[in-house]
């Protein structure tokens, strides 16, 4: 037996799918994360602003919300995803809320479907969350199949949640229960 002192923390467990590897986050992303959070697609699809800088990116980086879990899907340096999993605190401790993007060139690749796909091992299996949570816009309907096909369901209806390109859009709240 080795004491408690001898034992050592062993790196997020990295997982390699058809090229790209999902991981945790680091500071050293930030450049990485600011260009795809900058793209055009990505930013439509997300609560993004643009214009988003390295150092805006760097701090959140350095500075994540208590408990939050933000893994990337990595391939070859270039992030072509990314996905935040934020558990909440008190009475809503056993919920836990998810935001994701894809990188333009690699929606319908499944990098969403792996990064959903790690999120919720990590929130069923590891942070004991019973309920998940995120918000899509309405038009996202690719986004919404894929939430649909994890076992999220739309719960309400959003209207004039966001403000995109000029317009206000409407989003819809969508909730999976661990069974």
């Amino acid at each position: 037996m080795t004491s408690s002192d001898e034992i050592q923390e062993k790196p997020p467990r990295a997982e390699r799918l058809d090229g790209y590897v999902i991981r945790s986050s680091t500071p050293d992303d930030a450049v990485a994360i600011t260009a795809l959070a900058n793209l055009p697609g990505y930013r439509y699809g997300t609560l993004r602003l643009p214009f988003q800088t390295v150092a805006e990116t760097r701090q959140y980086l350095e500075n994540p919300t208590p408990g939050a879990k933000n893994l990337v899907a990595d391939l070859d340096g270039v992030i072509i995803g990314g996905i935040s999993l934020g558990p909440l605190q008190g009475r809503r401790r056993h919920v836990g809320t998810i935001g994701m993007g894809v990188h333009d060139d690699f929606v319908g690749r499944g990098v969403g479907s792996a990064l959903m796909k790690a999120a919720i091992d990590l929130a069923d299996n590891w942070l004991n969350l019973h309920r998940l949570e995120l918000d899509v816009f309405t038009d996202n309907h690719d986004a919404i199949r894929l939430y649909e096909r994890y076992g999220f369901v739309i719960e309400g209806h959003l209207r004039d949640d966001a403000f995109r390109d000029g317009h206000y859009v409407d989003a819809y709240a969508m909730a999976r229960l661990k069974t």
